[in-house]
């Protein structure tokens, strides 16, 4: 039996703002959601793509990424535990470095979308800033009370064992990414 699907187009935000939304319409065989996963699920795997360097340094004096120069993203490394969380948190403080944490859920759209403009930036910060991605659903609330998460998704900045400041991430994605820009800059010219 075939499935019928109807919903909003996803490039209404291109237009006219006195324009209505498009909608569509269409039909699913079985063996077509058979061979093609949810696109709203998220990969299960991401690659390291290649491109040309980034533009914005975290300090015009550091030296650029030497052996990183042609990434154009990197993963956000996953913390899994409560554990791990703490022996993240007090390397970083042992290296003097900051950390950005992204707080996630695996059903949360708008994290589905910031990750990749995510993983870009953290070329423009590495290897000074370290970006770090938790999902919720995989760790103990006991974390998530900690670091006073309440909205997803969150970006905090932690420095010296302390979360230093955050965004959280209801607005676009490109908006939502200059207000991280701008949290990571403010707390590294203080």
């Amino acid at each position: 039996m075939a499935q019928h699907i109807v919903g909003y187009g996803s490039h209404h935000h291109h237009l006219h703002p006195h324009t209505s939304p498009t909608f569509f319409s269409t039909t699913l065989s079985p063996s077509y959601s058979t061979f093609f996963p949810s696109l709203s699920s998220p990969p299960s795997s991401i690659s390291i793509l290649r491109s040309s360097p980034s533009s914005i340094p975290l300090n015009h004096q550091e030296p650029r990424l030497q052996n990183h120069d042609h990434l154009s993203s990197l993963h956000l490394q996953p913390i899994c535990s409560e554990e791990h969380f703490d022996r993240v948190v007090a390397e970083a403080q042992l290296r003097q470095d900051a950390l950005l944490v992204v707080w996630v859920a695996n059903w949360c759209r708008k994290c589905i979308y910031l990750k990749p403009k995510l993983e870009k930036l953290a070329v423009d910060y590495h290897p000074r800033l370290q970006f770090y991605s938790v999902d919720v659903n995989a760790v103990p609330l006991k974390l998530i009370a900690r670091a006073g998460v309440t909205k997803m998704p969150t970006i905090q900045l932690w420095k010296v064992s302390k979360k230093q400041a955050e965004v959280i991430g209801g607005n676009k994605a490109y908006l939502v990414i200059n207000e991280v820009q701008e949290m990571i800059q403010n707390e590294f010219t203080m």
